[in-house]
């Protein structure tokens, strides 16, 4: 649980970007907490390379690394951040060794002392005790280098691991090949496909690594190895194996520093060798690592706290560095991708982000946004994804989750202004998703959508989430002049009601023959009890199924009051924050004319569902959306239904919170007399006039200017209560 204690004079003045800790929520496995699945190591934003320590190969550890681990196999340069499931990558795995050599990959792990771990922003170092060999790490956007340092005089080997991948079995096979080009450099590739693990276990892409690494040191000794059988004549080596690379050898001298840098490429050797030599050219170690951390900085400083203690500071800053990390950059830095006219991007965890990350990159990096719809459009124009990709990696949609989040994002953009993407389209490849020909996302259910008005497969979820989604895209039709289009999708985002049980009185799934399913079936990665509060569309009409509002805000209320503080920090049956269906539960009080509930609740999950360090989150942090939902909340705001372009207004933990636009203005939300007992708003005002109302759009906050929030500590019910200042339903 965060501390309280208020931030020291000395700490005020640290520099934003110090206060980012990348070990926060990297455990893959705990018993007592739900787990983050991040990694601690380096990278730019929404860097190519993620140059990071690895733990743990195998199983469902889809970071690679897990701080409770103490040993460690090496350091690869691709990795998933906070993935829930069997993870990919983890290709280029390179580890320094002193003695023999030792192949095997478990064999060759080092132990590691906790204390000798070092990550900050661009930044990565530990002690291999085994080795006596002390390793740095730092990146560019498209390469990375690492340094070791040699405690003893003898031999330094640099071992490569060209088998290795996150999430494999142990019976994998990859196809590889490595060639010794000249006595500094050296490059290859490896084949990933759906044999042996992967992505949940075999389900997803087919893609190539390419690599070209360079050693500042002439190589002294070269070799391949497959498992046992070490060749030391080869030049180069072509295999199919599931344990076989290549390492070289130098004298070192105690203390002695050797560095290794690579380019990688999904797309070709010469796209590697382009990306080293235009991301990393040189061999100034201290110097990328200084220019990581400047690029961090200012990239953070997009959003800039005031107030609050240190633990809040750390939290809140070590959320905002996890929400740029992904949608990532894929495309090499030449080519001719690059004419394109937009950056391809990976790693589009559509189910989690639209929720929050993605609205909140609205605010402070459009042209992330707008990459993604690029590359969301162009897979589906090539025809590599059929309908629009929910879960995309590497260019493919793995089929991962449910409902159109892409529909989401994509309409959400446009309501907000977001351009650099041809409208005419986005609308007809999103309409051809939500009206036909190509069927919904939930494949055999899109029959079911339009004849029956419910789904009737995971039933109660993917109705919601399609109701959602119908929403969004029935106001891209009416902003685009379509309105016969939006008469009937706003119709069909009204198909909840045909999943309410008026005997039951709450949400249930139902089957084909219109009979209702089990109290707990008919959802994904939920209850009823929570995901039923999915209609962020018209919580009017929810209002409205519920008996009004007295018996809406007793319902939700029960559920926080319910929720202990230490099922926060783990998965429950309550309010679950661990996963995304609740997330905008908390601030739907505002919808119901009862703000202060969402300023009460809002602050408790800021407070008991985040921490620092390891264990510091709720639940896998899936790409940035649990930490983005920290980030908005601990500001004041957060989108219910992201395409209204709608957010209510919570209870910021900091004295003042300043979003840089991406269109050059500053808005700030400044909250006076705030304090852990001073956490209700008792009145406000936008550009010095009153407001009455609990909730912004986000033209105001695109406009700039200032929201002040004067904080009491007992609730002020008549502030934002009155239905003349409801927020708007939108449908």
């Amino acid at each position: 649980m965060p501390a309280t204690s208020t931030g020291s004079p000395a700490a005020a003045m640290r520099p934003d970007v110090d206060w980012v800790n990348p070990l926060t929520g990297a455990l893959t496995t705990s018993p007592d907490t739900a787990c983050g699945k991040t990694f601690p190591g380096a990278v730019m934003p929404f860097g190519l390379v993620q140059l990071s320590p690895d733990t743990v190969s195998g199983g469902d550890n889809g970071s690679g690394y897990s701080a409770d681990m103490t040993t460690i196999e090496g350091f690869s340069f691709l990795h998933l951040s906070g993935i829930g499931c069997y993870g990919d990558l983890g290709q280029l795995q390179v580890m320094p060794q002193t003695g023999e050599l030792v192949t095997g990959r478990d064999a060759a792990k080092s132990p590691f002392e906790k204390a000798t771990e070092t990550a900050e922003a661009g930044y990565y170092s530990v002690e291999l005790g085994r080795y006596k060999v002390r390793a740095e790490l730092t990146a560019a956007e498209r390469a990375g280098i690492l340094r070791f340092t040699f405690q003893d005089a003898g031999t330094g080997r640099i071992k490569v691991d060209l088998s290795r991948r996150i999430g494999f079995d142990g019976t994998h096979t990859v196809t590889q090949q490595a060639r010794l080009v000249d006595d500094h450099t050296i490059e290859g590739s490896m084949t990933a496909d759906r044999s042996g693990g992967g992505w949940i276990c075999g389900n997803g892409p087919v893609y190539e690594v390419h690599f070209s690494m360079r050693f500042h040191r002439p190589i002294g000794a070269f070799g391949t190895w497959d498992k046992d059988d070490v060749d030391r004549q080869a030049h180069e080596r072509h295999t199919a194996s599931d344990s076989a690379g290549f390492f070289v050898e130098f004298p070192v001298a105690a203390g002695e520093r050797i560095l290794v840098k690579a380019g990688v490429s999904f797309e070709s050797a010469a796209g590697a060798r382009g990306n080293l030599a235009t991301s990393l050219p040189g061999w100034d170690f201290d110097g990328l690592r200084a220019r990581a951390r400047a690029t961090w900085s200012r990239a953070i400083g997009r959003v800039k706290a005031t107030g609050g203690t240190d633990t809040q500071r750390e939290i809140f800053y070590s959320a905002l560095y996890r929400t740029m990390l992904d949608p990532r950059i894929r495309d090499d830095a030449q080519g001719p991708e690059r004419r394109r006219g937009f950056a391809r991007r990976t790693v589009f965890s559509g189910w989690d982000v639209f929720r929050a990350q993605m609205p909140l990159l609205t605010i402070i990096d459009e042209q992330v946004v707008s990459d993604t719809v690029n590359t969301l459009l162009e897979l589906t124009s090539s025809g590599k994804v059929k309908g629009l990709a929910r879960w995309e990696l590497l260019g493919t949609d793995t089929d991962t989750m449910i409902g159109d989040p892409a529909i989401n994002v994509i309409a959400e953009a446009y309501l907000k202004g977001v351009r650099g993407f041809d409208p005419d389209t986005a609308y007809r490849l999103c309409r051809d998703v939500a009206l036909g020909p190509i069927e919904r996302s939930n494949r055999n259910d899109y029959a079911n959508w339009k004849n029956l008005g419910w789904c009737v497969n995971t039933s109660l979820s993917e109705t919601l989430e399609n109701s959602y989604s119908d929403y969004a895209m029935a106001r891209f039709a009416q902003a685009t002049g379509r309105t016969a289009d939006a008469r009937e999708l706003l119709r069909t985002s009204r198909n909840y009601r045909n999943v309410f049980s008026p005997e039951a009185g709450w949400f249930r799934g139902r089957n084909a023959d219109g009979s209702w399913m089990g109290d707990q079936e008919g959802c994904v990665e939920s209850n009823p009890d929570q995901q039923g509060w999915f209609v962020p569309h018209d919580v009017p009409g929810l209002i409205e199924l519920l008996g009004g509002r007295e018996a809406f805000i007793s319902r939700l209320n029960a559920i926080f009051e319910q929720t202990a503080p230490e099922d926060m920090m783990r998965w429950n049956d309550k309010y679950n924050h661990s996963n995304e269906p609740v997330h905008h539960m908390a601030f739907l009080f505002v919808h119901a004319g009862a703000p202060w509930l969402t300023q009460k609740w809002s602050r408790y999950v800021c407070r008991h569902a985040y921490g620092t360090g390891p264990a510091g989150l709720a639940g896998n942090d899936d790409c940035g959306q649990m930490s983005a939902w920290y980030v908005l909340a601990a500001a004041g705001f957060y989108p219910v239904a992201p395409a209204s372009g709608v957010y209510a207004v919570g209870s910021p933990l900091f004295d003042e919170v300043t979003f840089t636009t991406s269109r050059g203005t500053r808005f700030t939300i400044q909250s006076r007399h705030n304090s852990d007992v001073n956490c209700y708003v008792q009145s406000a005002t936008l550009g010095e006039k009153p407001l009455h109302r609990a909730w912004l759009r986000h033209e105001e906050i695109m406009a700039g200017g200032r929201l002040v929030l004067e904080m009491g500590p007992e609730p002020n019910k008549e502030w934002g209560s009155d239905p003349r200042w409801a927020p708007p339903s939108g449908i």
